[in-house]
């Protein structure tokens, strides 16, 4: 795969046809994408646990308002690796276990990330998952050509956004396309 193939720091967003599946109504971040495979974060789908339930789970103290961190929702981030935890984040300082995407994006998988959060001084973006999103070689490519996916370029604002709800429409419109009137099953000619 030659660089300009990658997919990296776009959106994957579900199609019509995955409702119902794990995927469905999804937006999935993607942060590595090469002939190894690819590997994203599903970045609005909120689960039951809040912030605040991680850091009781891992008995780290909050000086922040632990309301706040109540109100925070950690994501599904994916099917594959469902026990680790994932902190996609603004750039800034580089926290143990921390991987660069981009510029202005980096994942993190320590604890010390989640202590600095929990402290006040962690970075001002995050959101914190459970789980990721694999997809062994070609694997994607193929679900590319059987249009499971729509891709679009990733923006911080939309990654970060708190409205899980209203990502996939967002999305979609950043390319001019409108959910709501596709058709669940593609076409072909």
């Amino acid at each position: 795969m030659s660089t300009g193939d990658s997919l990296e720091n776009q959106f994957l967003v579900a199609m019509p046809q995955l409702a119902g599946s794990y995927f469905g109504s999804s937006v999935t971040y993607l942060w590595k994408h090469d002939d190894t495979g690819a590997v994203g974060l599903v970045v609005n789908k909120p689960l039951q646990a809040s912030i605040a339930d991680i850091f009781e789970e891992l008995e780290i103290e909050s000086a922040a308002g632990e309301s706040h961190f109540r109100e925070r929702h950690v994501l599904a981030g994916g099917p594959v690796e469902r026990d680790k935890g994932f902190i996609l984040h603004d750039a800034g300082e580089n926290w143990e276990s921390s991987i660069k995407i981009t510029g202005g994006i980096t994942i993190t998988t320590s604890r010390t990330i989640l202590q600095a959060i929990a402290s006040g001084e962690g970075p001002n973006n995050y959101l914190v998952a459970l789980g990721c999103a694999g997809w062994a070689p070609g694997q994607l490519e193929q679900e590319l050509c059987d249009n499971v996916w729509l891709t679009t370029p990733a923006s911080s604002d939309l990654i970060f956004s708190l409205d899980f709800a209203g990502k996939p429409s967002a999305a979609a419109a950043q390319l001019g396309v409108s959910l709501e009137k596709l058709a669940p099953e593609a076409g072909h000619s």
